[in-house]
């Protein structure tokens, strides 16, 4: 009987690992689904912006999930995404309040691209892929793999994008001062480029673990 349990318990913390781990690498949101592409070019020219991003979808998402999966049994199939909006809506308005009382220069510099966080096809997608269909805790754990996985991805751009655009790291000086900052690197087509070049990194190292 104890081995029966201990096998079922092992099983069970399988699962909620797959889950968890599963936004963070096999369906990460960025280079493996392609979804919230448009953020992720538009603020990780610099670190702090990527940052408040990637902890406010996170935030979205983990909470958005979590109440879509507790009310799945109240929400008309006919309704859905509308509900769903609604639901990740009082979560985007948190984050958006929060960025604008305590951190208003970041809230300045991302623009509407929090409030478009709503609409964000991240959040929509794992709510109709998998917290409309699961249980709340694994609907949580999907919710945070997820949200790490894109904040990974908008980090892994801004370290890049930041340095050679501005020449600085979080704000602070990080190149010679005889350093030429690259304009390309702060606009959408600098990021579009770094986007493919870390696309074919990730995708190639993916087909060598499968194999």
């Amino acid at each position: 009987m104890d081995k029966e349990k201990t096998k079922r318990k092992s099983i069970t913390q399988s699962k909620w690992f797959k889950v968890f781990t599963f936004g963070i690498w096999d369906e990460n949101p960025i280079f493996c689904m392609i979804l919230g592409i448009c953020s992720s070019l538009a603020i990780t020219n610099r670190l702090d912006n990527a940052l408040a991003m990637g902890i406010g979808v996170t935030f979205c998402t983990v909470f958005g999930s979590l109440f879509v999966s507790l009310l799945r049994n109240l929400i008309p199939s006919r309704v859905r995404m509308l509900a769903y909006m609604t639901i990740i809506s009082v979560f985007v308005i948190c984050v958006d309040r929060f960025l604008k009382a305590y951190f208003p220069p970041i809230s300045e510099a991302m623009g509407p691209y929090v409030g478009l966080i709503i609409t964000n096809c991240i959040l929509m997608g794992r709510a109709e892929a998998f917290a409309i269909k699961n249980g709340a805790w694994l609907s949580f754990l999907d919710g945070v793999g997820c949200g790490v996985g894109y904040t990974f991805m908008l980090i892994l751009m801004a370290v890049i994008r930041e340095p050679i655009g501005f020449g600085t790291l979080l704000g602070h000086r990080v190149m010679p001062q005889n350093w030429t900052n690259w304009v390309v690197m702060t606009i959408a087509p600098g990021a579009f480029f770094l986007l493919g070049v870390y696309l074919w990194i990730f995708r190639t190292i993916a087909k060598k673990t499968e194999t």
